[in-house]
Parts: structure tokens; C-alpha cells; sequence
């Protein structure tokens, strides 16, 4: 299996099974002297862990990670930074019932049909337990964007039908309820919405947005590795998301020019001394950012694990009828925030190192 990697400069490769013994990442490019710890990385682990409200899968995982190289006295040390984290309550036994049967949805049936073989112990290396490694990854990525002054932000901001009302954002209330919402009136809303779903034993949808502060102007190739292409590959890359949009997106296409087009205005405060009055570009044009904020949103499907049965086919192609009894979130957009953050950090991490060696010396003050 081909593709478990992504970056160019500042790189990460996962590795692991849901059900495997550990899953585990390697990041290669992080500069030396980077002041780092686990306890740096548990921070948002915590954030995606399984088990902490009704709300999302009752899997029980600590979720604890090791550092196992790369990292001396605190610092890194320019080499390799291999990451791990135990795999502690699998309950493999879950899947026994549908080990020959194809999940409607789950990339069950293409993973069998590509390679031969499944893991279908909760689905093996398509499981979103694999986005643990990511966010571990992330943390590095965020710890050295810091430096800079580059803070991520993410948010769910709808699930199903129900949505944010956008004029109550709030950054601090997404750390204070369990759906990562800006909206605390959201909050009663979306309780009401997954309790239905999940009484009734099926899953729902939801869209995230993910920002990023205090990014430069000047950060992106242009063509073919423009940063809203590789942020979009990176966000697309996450399990169950469907769609993703940079800046005001789909919208575009229903917009004018004499309204889409961010005006530029002088401003002292700006940068280079100069201002938009608007961000639909959402912080990057012709591939490269622009100074404002970068705002990404992305839709996520939901679970295809569910309880209600549905019809499918078995591996010797006979017709069945499956429904999913392990443990699922029943919005699986819920816990994929801190995700879409550390891919978002991680794409930034090496667009910066990209960066910083090759901009020419009259665009170095950027």
C-alpha cells in the first residue's frame, strides 16, 4: 500500500490498524531545537480521544502517546520524530458477525476488491482511528508554526439540518461544550438532533471550518502545489469528508466580481501597508496566501456504521442484509475538528519551510 504519506519538507507517514497492537506516525523535517514533549501533543489528543461524552463512540482509549526518537532534552533534534499510541480496547470481536459482509458506505468492499484481503476489524487502516497519529503529528506542526505567530482554530458549525447562527461566534465557547461549537446556543440544538439519531440508531453529517491566524503573505507554490490545493488534498484526505471548500467556495459560483473580488484598500496597519475589505478568497490567491486569515471549510458524511439494517452483498457476491452493532459516533464530524486543525497545521508547517528556502532576498522581511 502506496500513500500513506504527505508534505514535501516537513513530512508525515502514519502507520497501524484500527485493532492493530499500536498505530504510530514518523514527521520528518521538523527543524532542531524545537522545544518539545508529549505532554505538548497530548493536548489535542485529548481533544479527539474517544469516550468523553454520549455524544461519540464509547471506545475507551487513553489515547497515550510516546515519543520515540528525535526529541533530546527536550528539544528535537532535527532528525526523525517517531510517534506511537497503544491500541488498548480494540473488542475486535464486535466485527465477527460481518467479517464476509460489505458495510453500504465504509471502504470495506473497495479495500477487498483493490488488495484481496480485509481487515475487518473495524475497518483496519480505513478507520478513522488512524486521524489519532495525524493530530499527534499536528501538535509538532502547531508548536512550530507558533514560533511564527500562526494560530489554527476549527469549529463544527452544522450538523444535519440544524446550523450556527454565525453573528453568536464565539472562538472561547468552542472549548467549553462537547461538539466544538462557537454558537452556545447551538449547543441544546445539537444535543436534541443526536439524541433522536441516535435512538434511532442511525448517524448524521456535519460541516467544520478551520481557520489559520496569522499566516504570511508569500506562503504557496504556485500551479500545481498552490497551498489551497494541498490544504484541500489534506482536509479531502481526512476519513468521511466529502467536500471541501476554500474561502467562500461554492458560492463563488452563484457570485459577481463587483462583489467576490476582495477590494484592496491602503491601510497603515496592513501588511506591505495594504488592506482588503473583504476575505471570499478565504487568505489565498493564485495558490499563494495573502496575509488575512485562511478559512477552509469541510463536509463530512456520516457514519456507515449504524444500526438499522440495510441490504448489501456478502464476498461470494450473495445478497444480505447488515446492521452494525459496535461501538460508532453517531457524528463522526464531531471529533474530526481537532483533525481538520492538525492537517491544516501540517500543510502550513511545510509550506512554511518551503517558504523560508526559496523567497528571494527583497521578500524577506515577509
Amino acid at each position: 500500500m502506496s500513500g500513506n504519506a504527505i508534505g514535501l519538507l516537513f513530512r508525515l507517514t502514519t502507520f497501524g490498524e484500527s485493532h492493530g497492537p499500536a498505530i504510530g506516525a514518523v514527521v520528518d523535517g521538523c527543524p532542531a531545537g524545537l522545544p518539545l514533549t508529549e505532554a505538548d501533543l497530548q493536548v489535542d489528543l485529548d481533544r479527539r480521544r474517544p469516550g468523553q461524552s454520549r455524544f461519540t463512540t464509547t471506545r475507551d482509549e487513553p489515547d497515550r502517546v510516546r515519543i520515540l526518537s528525535g526529541v533530546f532534552e527536550g528539544v528535537t533534534t532535527g532528525t526523525p520524530i517517531a510517534l506511537q499510541i497503544e491500541n488498548t480496547d480494540p473488542r475486535s470481536r464486535d466485527y465477527s458477525d460481518i467479517k464476509d459482509l460489505f458495510r453500504p458506505g465504509h471502504a470495506d468492499y473497495v479495500y477487498w476488491r483493490k488488495y484481496g484481503v480485509r481487515d475487518y476489524r473495524g475497518g483496519g487502516r480505513a478507520s478513522a482511528r488512524e486521524t489519532a497519529m495525524r493530530v499527534a503529528a499536528g501538535g509538532i506542526a502547531k508548536k512550530l508554526l507558533a514560533t511564527v505567530g500562526v494560530r489554527i482554530a476549527g469549529a463544527l458549525i452544522a450538523m444535519g439540518e440544524v446550523k450556527i447562527d454565525r453573528t453568536r461566534w464565539d472562538w472561547a465557547e468552542v472549548e467549553r461544550n462537547p461538539f466544538f461549537t462557537p454558537d452556545a446556543t447551538a449547543v441544546p440544538r445539537f444535543e436534541a438532533l443526536l439524541e433522536l439519531i441516535r435512538k434511532e440508531g442511525d448517524s448524521v453529517g456535519a460541516l467544520l471550518e478551520v481557520s489559520a491566524f496569522g499566516v504570511g503573505t508569500g506562503w504557496g507554490e504556485p500551479v500545481f502545489d498552490r497551498l489551497d490545493a494541498d490544504l484541500a488534498k489534506a482536509l479531502m484526505s481526512i476519513n468521511a469528508v466529502k467536500g471541501v471548500e476554500i474561502g467562500s467556495g461554492m458560492e463563488s459560483a452563484s457570485g459577481c466580481g463587483s462583489r467576490m473580488a476582495d477590494e484592496m484598500v491602503p491601510d497603515v496597519d496592513g501588511r506591505d501597508g495594504i488592506g482588503f475589505l473583504s476575505n471570499y478568497a478565504g487568505g489565498i490567491l493564485g495558490g499563494i496566501s495573502t496575509g488575512q486569515e485562511i478559512v477552509a471549510r469541510l463536509a463530512v458524511k456520516p457514519t456507515s456504521s449504524i444500526r438499522i439494517s440495510r441490504r448489501t452483498v456478502d464476498i461470494h457476491g450473495q445478497a444480505r442484509e447488515i446492521a452494525t452493532h459496535g461501538r460508532h459516533d453517531p457524528c463522526v464530524g464531531i471529533r474530526a475538528v481537532p483533525v481538520a486543525e492538525a492537517m491544516m497545521a501540517l500543510t502550513l508547517a511545510d509550506h512554511w519551510l518551503r517558504f523560508r528556502s526559496r523567497n528571494n532576498w527583497s521578500s524577506s522581511k515577509i
